[in-house]
């Protein structure tokens, strides 16, 4: 028998990176920093700062708002696309996130315009799968992407 070469095995990060989480204020912080970890490992910190907005925004919109059903637990998946990210969440509830125009004196109802610039118009809602729904955004490096919805 003849020993080859002996090959190392690079342990590259996954292209895809899926999480779930408690419907708690304290997921938020957790898929941030777990967002901004991946990106690092990928090649891309200058995405950090938008793309943990974006999934600060996403996140806390489904702990505050998809409160039904009951007991069900928020999804985040982070893909590692060229030059950028795609985020999506998902959460049970039916219910749609609009985007609307806050007024001045109002403390909330920004989440979405901000989601909307950081992501120059690339984010939406899908179906999914069971109960629910998907709300996703892309954050490139280019300010465009060929993701796909």
């Amino acid at each position: 028998m003849t020993m080859g070469t002996p090959t190392t095995q690079v342990d590259e990060p996954s292209a895809i990176v899926q999480k779930t989480w408690p419907r708690s204020v304290r997921s938020v912080t957790r898929a941030r920093h777990l967002l901004a970890h991946q990106l690092d490992a990928w090649g891309l910190p200058r995405l950090a700062d938008a793309a943990e907005v974006v999934v600060s925004e996403l996140v806390t919109n489904a702990v505050n708002h998809a409160r039904s059903p009951r007991g069900h637990l928020i999804g985040t998946s982070f893909e590692r696309l060229d030059g950028g990210v795609r985020i999506e969440v998902h959460d049970a509830s039916e219910r749609k996130p609009e985007r609307r125009k806050a007024s001045e004196d109002e403390e909330y109802g920004r989440g979405l315009a901000l989601v909307d610039a950081l992501t120059g118009g690339q984010w939406g809602v899908s179906v999914r799968e069971g109960p629910g729904k998907v709300v996703w955004a892309v954050c490139a490096e280019d300010g465009e992407s060929g993701a796909h919805q």
